[in-house]
């Protein structure tokens, strides 16, 4: 993939960023159309947004973080509605539950979105970028190592799922008052309840992330149910969404452009995303997206130099700005296209053992196979 060399000005008008990015390198639309699919698919088929590959993949492109994650935000609302509409019908939210972490959540977003305009409006597109780069690569190489850690310990024959210390630790935390949910089972301390809204409303208004943080700590720290913490937080995410779209619109860092480009592609990739979560065993879903999430964040590590030296934080050579532009790309597009051609050929290899079932032994084509 071609280098974006000249670096885009810092111009007052937020959205003329992506207008130039688009008219020096028109190949960037289709670009931002492939990731939507690529975090459509990844979507589909491990539950979470696909934030974390979209996310960094348009920083890639020249987008500074604050916009990146306006449009990532602003797209999250639509695929949430749709998801939580599915579990809802099936009886999977707890809407009291959601509607007490929304209102620290709502908190968090604000703030994190107050915190990303500010050093855009400071430091410029450089400095965005590089908040966003080393919140990322902090937040989620404590999470893909995690649930790494977990996933090789179970295909060891170890544990199956991850340390429940943080639930026996909530639990003994019975602070007044306490509330009780019905739908997840669940009895939880207000004040758990308001650091954990808080957290992640912080994490998904500043990277686009939400769910990786907030279906873990609704089973592991709260103890819902896996069903229900999914789609609780699906109900959730639809209204982090949408006030994380109208504040970062609000401050003019969405661009509708990109908004929809990343919807073109997305809602193509998470039909065949969820094909494949249903043809692969949860362990190695949990495997592939823990590696993806530690690839994604050597991804950022690699780009961080590059906005420091921006910054005049440090100095780098040129030769030594390209080449980390360039190990960033290769880790972000590299994992993103092997995740892609596994799932997609793992759809594709259960698509063709079907039609020979049909042919073979003249089963209906409207037959499951499962």
């Amino acid at each position: 993939m071609a280098a974006l060399s000249a670096p885009v000005a810092e111009i007052a008008n937020k959205t003329e960023i992506v207008t130039q990015i688009f008219q020096s390198h028109p190949w960037s639309m289709a670009v931002v159309v492939l990731l939507g699919f690529m975090g459509g698919l990844l979507s589909g088929f491990i539950g979470s947004g696909g934030a974390f590959i979209m996310t960094p993949g348009m920083m890639n492109l020249g987008i500074p973080g604050v916009m990146a994650v306006g449009a990532n935000i602003t797209h999250k609302f639509g695929k949430a509605m749709m998801g939580s509409k599915k579990h809802g019908e099936m009886g999977h939210v707890d809407k009291k539950l959601a509607i007490f972490m929304l209102i620290t959540a709502l908190i968090g977003i604000k703030l994190a979105v107050w915190v990303n305009g500010y050093f855009f409006e400071k430091l410029g597109k450089a400095g965005s970028s590089l908040y966003v780069s080393v919140f990322f690569v902090l937040t989620l190489s404590l999470i893909g190592g995690s649930m790494l850690k977990d996933a090789l310990k179970t295909l060891r024959g170890g544990a199956t799922g991850p340390s429940k210390f943080l639930l026996e630790l909530a639990s003994k935390l019975q602070i007044p008052p306490l509330i009780h949910f019905k739908v997840a089972g669940v009895k939880i301390s207000l004040l758990v309840i308001i650091v954990v809204g808080l957290a992640v409303g912080y994490m998904a208004g500043t990277i686009g992330v939400g769910g990786f943080i907030g279906v873990p700590a609704m089973i592991y720290v709260f103890g819902v149910p896996t069903v229900v913490a999914a789609g609780t937080e699906l109900f959730l995410a639809m209204f982090m969404g949408a006030w994380g779209a109208f504040n970062y619109a609000l401050s003019g860092y969405v661009d509708l452009r990109l908004t929809l480009l990343l919807y073109a592609g997305s809602l193509v990739g998470i039909y065949f995303g969820a094909i494949g979560t249903s043809l692969v065993k949860e362990l190695y879903i949990r495997l592939i997206t823990a590696i993806l999430i530690l690839l994604c964040c050597i991804s950022r590590a690699f780009a961080i130099p590059e906005y420091m030296n921006s910054l005049h934080i440090i100095n780098l050579t040129p030769q030594n700005v390209h080449l980390c532009e360039t190990l960033s790309r290769i880790f972000l597009f590299g994992s993103g296209f092997v995740a892609t051609l596994f799932i997609l050929i793992t759809v594709l290899k259960a698509h063709f053992a079907k039609q020979r079932l049909v042919k073979r032994y003249a089963v209906p084509a409207t037959t499951t196979i499962k």
